[in-house]
């Protein structure tokens, strides 16, 4: 009896409904459209979905993919179907055209409408025209755009693997371990990176040879110098931000649980901290792309890029220079294309930015 009261007591208190003071006809059946009202489910979706339909939503974000997406096949395609190399000089009929230097873009040199009225056929124009050598100039500017396109994706390859794995380490140690990483960063951050490429290029030009290496040799003893910067000095910001990343992360519930259960520390990073570090990551990486391809140019314009007669956008622009009041066409083209690319990469990073990790925000 005694148990009976403290039950009524506590249902008095309780959530549940007693469904016996009830009758059926107090109770209508909801219609199908009723019950559409009260299906409030969300679809599921994953952390990459989510960001995905939030940088599909941006305009930005898919006009600058369009604009990639128009680069990257043009620079496919455009080798293929344009019967010109980079450092081919027009020729008509076994027979160098001197007169085809510095065409206007469209514009047939007189050999070669000599040539087409004589055997009644049509000679693949010169799109952008030609340059002071007598070299098709919208080959160059794609194999450019090529060269410059590479530099940019290996360097954000080479940042984001050594800050990624530099700045774990640093973030994850703690103590003594992160305060001497984090002096060394301090170090490379005070290094100057341009005299540092001079002087490397002065070192591998007399004591290493690079032409016997298919792709390096081409692109000369400047550019392995840069891409050892890359490598050397211009991975500090992606180390830094990882390791704030972990420093954060590190303390959560379910890293402490993994320490618990005996996880190893390379088994916690690579399963536990670096997948919550990623969407930061992938961003930080889109961003440096923008800033190597910018590097690669100037230092290109400075004469420290890639040997000649391989073309960069960067040495396009400075072999324009000398020639900007006469044809100043040939600085626009390069200086374009150098304003596209890094133009949407950034517009992209700051997408992918806002998409994945809308905390950031404003």
């Amino acid at each position: 009896m005694q148990g009976n009261e403290e039950l009524k007591k506590r249902q008095m208190l309780s959530a549940q409904i007693d469904l016996s003071k009830f009758n059926k006809g107090d109770f209508i059946k909801a219609t199908e459209e009723e019950k559409k009202q009260q299906d409030v489910m969300a679809e599921s979706t994953t952390f990459f979905k989510d960001g995905m339909r939030r940088l599909r939503r941006n305009p930005l974000a898919m006009f600058s993919i369009v604009v990639l997406l128009l680069v990257i096949l043009i620079m496919i395609f455009a080798p293929v179907i344009v019967p010109y190399s980079y450092e081919e000089i027009i020729s008509v009929e076994g027979v160098r055209d001197k007169r085809a230097a510095n065409l206007a873009p469209f514009e047939y040199s007189d050999m070669e409408k000599a040539y087409m009225e004589k055997y009644n056929v049509k000679v693949f124009p010169h799109i952008l025209g030609t340059d002071e050598l007598c070299r098709d100039y919208f080959i160059r500017v794609v194999y450019g755009t090529r060269v410059s396109f590479m530099v940019g994706i290996f360097a954000a390859v080479m940042v984001t693997v050594i800050g990624t794995i530099y700045g774990a380490i640093s973030g994850y140690a703690g103590g003594k371990v992160d305060l001497i990483m984090m002096r060394i960063v301090d170090i490379i951050y005070s290094l100057p990176d341009l005299l540092i490429i001079i002087l490397l290029s002065v070192v591998f030009k007399e004591t290493m040879d690079f032409s016997s290496i298919p792709v390096i040799g081409k692109l000369g003893t400047n550019m392995v110098s840069m891409f050892i910067v890359f490598g050397l000095l211009y991975w500090v910001g992606m180390a830094r931000l990882v390791r704030g990343q972990i420093l954060t992360i590190k303390q959560n519930e379910y890293v402490l649980a993994a320490k618990a259960m005996g996880a190893s520390s390379g088994c916690i990073i690579r399963k536990h901290i670096l997948p919550n570090c990623l969407s930061v990551i992938i961003i930080m990486a889109a961003q440096e792309i923008p800033a190597a391809i910018f590097t690669e140019s100037y230092l290109s314009f400075l004469g420290l890029g890639v040997s000649l007669p391989m073309p960069s956008l960067g040495s396009l622009a400075n072999a324009a220079r000398s020639g900007m009041q006469s044809y100043p066409l040939k600085l626009v083209f390069p200086a374009v294309a150098i304003i596209l690319i890094v133009l949407s990469f950034n517009l992209l990073g700051d997408a992918m930015r806002d998409a994945f990790d809308p905390k950031l925000k404003n």
